[in-house]
C-alpha cells in the first residue's frame, strides 16, 4: 500500500438460487484466492449468499436463517485473512426485511449498509420484499455483534489514510442523487457496489457509462460487483458484469456471460491529489457520518498496473489522431483570437526546421485559413548562424514555400560577431554567452519586423521547453503570443506526423516527414563534418523522461520517489533506475532553477490538464528551494 497504490477485486461466483451454504462455500473459495492475490478489498454481487432471484422465498425464514449461517463462516474464515470481503444477504430486522451489504474484516462484521433505492418497475418488483434502507446510523445485534446499520457508515484503515469505503447497492447508483454522492463528499475513496443488474440489448454500454462517469464525478474508485451464472433465468439473464474503474478509467472488467474475479491495482493518493486541487470538492460531511476502522497490515502493493509512458500521447491511433486535431484547432483558434483582437496584418515566425517552429508554423497557417485571411501575411524567417546545416536549413526553405507563406532569409551571422566584438567575446569560446546571443538576435529580428510590418511574433517554444527551463531569456523565450507553451515536446512529434499524413502536398509531406527524423536541437554550435553537433537530449535528458516526470509532478503532485517508481516501471527495459534517478534529479534541479522564466512567459492557450502559465494553473515563487526534493532524491 506503500505510495497509496492498493490491489482491489470485484467477484462473481457460481451459484445456487436459495442454496446458502453452495453459495457461501464458493464466496469463501474466493476470498482466499483473492486474498493470496494480494487483494485488500473484495467485493461480491448483491444478495450473493441467497441469490438475487429468490423471490417470495425471501419471506421464508429458513432461508434467512441460512443467509445468517452463510454470513457467519465468511465472518469466521475472515479471521485468518488480510483483506475485507463485502458480501450481500436479505437480513430481518424487527418487522423489516432489507437487503444489505455486509463489511466482514478480521473476523469481524464491521458494520451493515442497507439499499436505500428500492426499484419497483419494469421487471423490478423489490418492494414486495424490501424496505428501503435507513441513510442513519444505529447499532443492531448481528451473529452476538453489535455492528452500525445504515448507509452513512464508511470504513477506514489506519494502515493506509487513503483509503476510505463508501458502500451502495445496485439501483442507488442508478437514481438521481446517489448515496456515494454523500460518501464521497464525506471522504469515502472507494465506492463498492453490489449490483444485479440483468442484461438486456445495450445496457452493458450504459452501465459502463454510469460507473466510469461517477467514478469521474467523484474522483474515486469504484467497484462493481454484477450478479451471474446461476441466478434464475425464469424471467431474466445476469452477465456478471465486474467493473473496477478509476476516476473514468476502466481499471479492470470482467467478460460478460462468466463468473470470475477481476483485480486492479488502484492509486489513492492520485484521487486525493484531484480534490485537493479542485476547490469546489469540498463541502465535506464527516460529521453526518459514522467512522469504522478496518484492521489491515501495511503491505507493499505490487505494481501490476499499467503506466504509459508517454501520459501524453494517446496510445489508439483513431484517439490520438482526434486528440491532435482537437489540440490544433484549440492552439489555431487561441492565435486567430489574438491576431484579430490586435489587430495584426501580420504573423512573424522563425523558422528553423526543427519540430517546434513547423508546428508553430502550422498553426498559424490554419490561424490565417479560419479567419478568411491570405497566407502571403505571415512571415516566415529562416535566420542561419555558426550551428545552421543545409538539412535543416532546406527543411525550413521547403516547409515555408510549400505553405504558401511568405518567406524571408536573414542571415545573422555578421550581426553576432559585431556585436561579439562590442562585449568583447571570443569568437571561439563557444559558451552560453556564445550560444544566447544568437537566439536574442533572432528574437531582435523578429520582433523589429513585426514592428515594420504592423504584426506580431508568435512564439515556438513548447511546455516542455518550459518546464526545464531550455530558452534564451528573452530570446526565443520571449513572443507576442506562444502557440506551443501547452504541448509537450513527446506529443508535438505526433501532431506533426498527423498533418504530414493528412496533406496532399507531396513538397510538404515529405519535407515534415523528414524534419520528424531530425534530431532536435537548437544549432547554436558549428556542425561536425555538415551534420548537427549539438543534441538536446544528450545534453538535458531524453525528452520522453522528462515529460513523464512533468506529467506526473503538476498533475498529481507525486513525491520524487513516487515519480521514479512508476518510471522504473514504465520504461523497463528501455531505461534503468540509476539512469532514470539521474535524469529526475535534473529535472527537479533544473525545474525549480528556471522558473523565473516562467513567471513572465507570454500568453498561451492551454490545451491539456498539465500547463505552466504563471497566470493560471502553476504558480510557484522564482526563489522557492528545491532543498526537500533534493534530500528525498540523494536518499534514493
Amino acid at each position: 500500500m506503500k505510495d497509496g497504490f492498493i490491489k482491489l477485486a470485484a467477484a462473481t461466483v457460481d451459484i445456487r438460487v436459495a442454496d446458502t451454504e453452495y453459495n457461501t462455500e464458493n464466496i469463501i473459495s474466493t476470498m482466499r484466492e483473492a486474498a493470496e492475490n494480494g487483494a485488500k478489498v473484495i467485493v461480491f454481487p448483491e444478495l450473493c449468499i441467497t441469490a438475487y432471484t429468490c423471490s417470495d422465498l425471501f419471506l421464508q425464514k429458513p432461508l434467512l436463517e441460512g443467509a445468517l449461517r452463510g454470513l457467519e463462516k465468511i465472518r469466521t474464515a475472515s479471521e485468518t485473512l488480510d483483506t475485507t470481503v463485502l458480501v450481500g444477504l436479505p437480513l430481518g430486522i424487527g418487522n423489516m426485511l432489507y437487503n444489505c451489504a455486509a463489511v466482514v474484516n478480521r473476523g469481524h462484521i464491521r458494520g451493515i449498509v442497507p439499499k436505500r433505492k428500492i426499484p419497483n418497475y419494469n421487471e423490478f418488483y423489490e418492494l414486495r420484499h424490501f424496505t428501503e434502507g435507513e441513510a442513519e446510523v444505529r447499532y443492531i445485534e448481528v451473529l452476538g455483534e453489535s455492528v452500525p446499520f445504515g448507509s452513512k457508515i464508511l470504513f477506514i484503515s489506519p494502515a493506509m489514510p487513503e483509503l476510505c469505503i463508501g458502500v451502495e447497492l445496485c439501483e442507488d447508483l442508478w437514481t438521481v442523487d446517489p448515496p456515494s454522492n454523500s460518501h464521497a463528499l464525506a471522504g469515502a475513496t472507494v465506492i463498492a457496489n453490489l449490483s444485479a443488474s440483468d442484461e438486456l440489448i445495450s445496457k452493458a454500454e450504459y452501465r459502463e457509462m454510469l460507473i466510469k462517469s461517477q467514478s469521474a464525478r467523484l474522483y474515486s474508485v469504484y467497484m462493481y460487483a454484477d450478479a451471474g451464472w446461476g441466478e434464475s433465468t425464469t424471467d431474466l439473464v445476469f452477465a456478471g458484469d465486474d467493473m473496477i474503474c478509476e476516476n473514468g478509467t476502466v481499471l479492470a472488467r470482467s467478460e460478460k456471460f462468466t463468473n470470475s474475479c477481476v483485480y486492479a491495482v488502484a492509486d489513492l493518493e492520485r484521487l486525493t491529489s484531484e480534490r485537493r486541487k479542485t476547490t469546489t470538492f469540498r463541502n465535506l460531511r464527516t460529521n453526518e457520518y459514522t467512522y469504522v476502522e478496518l484492521e489491515m497490515e501495511c503491505a507493499d502493493t505490487v505494481l501490476d498496473r499499467f503506466i504509459d509512458s508517454k501520459p501524453f500521447v494517446p496510445a489508439d491511433r483513431k484517439r490520438r489522431e482526434e486528440r491532435s486535431e482537437e489540440i490544433l484547432t484549440i492552439q489555431s483558434l487561441g492565435l486567430a483570437k489574438r491576431l484579430e483582437h490586435t489587430c495584426a496584418k501580420t504573423a512573424v515566425i522563425g523558422v528553423s526546421g526543427g519540430l517546434d517552429s513547423t508546428l508553430a508554423l502550422l498553426v498559424t497557417a490554419r490561424a490565417f485559413d479560419r479567419l478568411g485571411r491570405n497566407r502571403s501575411d505571415i512571415y516566415a524567417v529562416t535566420m542561419p548562424c555558426f550551428g545552421t546545416t543545409s538539412r535543416t536549413y532546406n527543411n525550413a526553405v521547403n516547409f515555408a514555400k510549400s505553405l504558401g507563406v511568405t518567406f524571408k532569409e536573414i542571415p545573422i551571422r555578421e550581426a553576432v560577431l559585431l556585436h561579439f566584438d562590442d562585449i568583447g567575446q571570443d569568437a571561439d569560446k563557444y559558451d552560453v554567452t556564445y550560444e544566447n546571443s544568437q537566439a536574442r538576435e533572432r528574437t531582435q529580428v523578429l520582433m523589429d519586423i513585426a514592428n515594420k510590418s504592423g504584426g506580431m511574433v508568435v512564439g515556438t517554444g513548447d511546455l516542455s521547453e518550459m518546464a526545464l527551463g531550455w530558452a534564451t531569456y528573452n530570446g526565443d523565450h520571449m513572443s507576442m503570443y506562444a502557440v506551443n507553451a501547452g504541448v509537450p515536446k513527446t506529443l508535438i512529434r505526433y501532431l506533426v506526423e498527423y498533418e504530414a499524413e493528412r496533406t496532399d502536398n507531396e513538397v510538404l509531406r515529405e519535407t515534415l516527414r523528414d524534419i520528424l527524423d531530425t534530431p532536435v536541437s537548437p544549432e547554436l554550435l558549428p556542425p561536425q563534418d555538415g551534420e548537427i553537433s549539438q543534441k538536446t537530449e544528450s545534453i538535458v535528458g531524453p525528452y520522453e523522461l522528462h515529460d513523464f516526470f512533468l506529467y506526473y509532478l503538476l498533475r498529481y503532485g507525486y513525491s520524487p520517489s513516487k515519480i521514479l517508481r512508476l518510471a522504473e516501471k514504465a520504461f523497463d527495459g528501455e531505461y534503468g533506475r540509476e539512469y532514470i534517478l539521474g535524469w529526475l534529479k535534473t529535472f527537479y534541479r533544473r525545474f525549480f532553477q528556471q522558473q523565473f522564466k516562467r513567471s513572465c512567459m507570454p500568453d498561451a492557450p492551454k490545451v491539456g490538464s498539465v500547463a505552466l502559465s504563471p497566470r493560471g494553473d502553476w504558480r510557484m515563487p522564482s526563489d522557492a528551494s528545491v532543498n526537500l526534493w533534493k534530500s528525498e532524491l540523494d536518499s534514493l
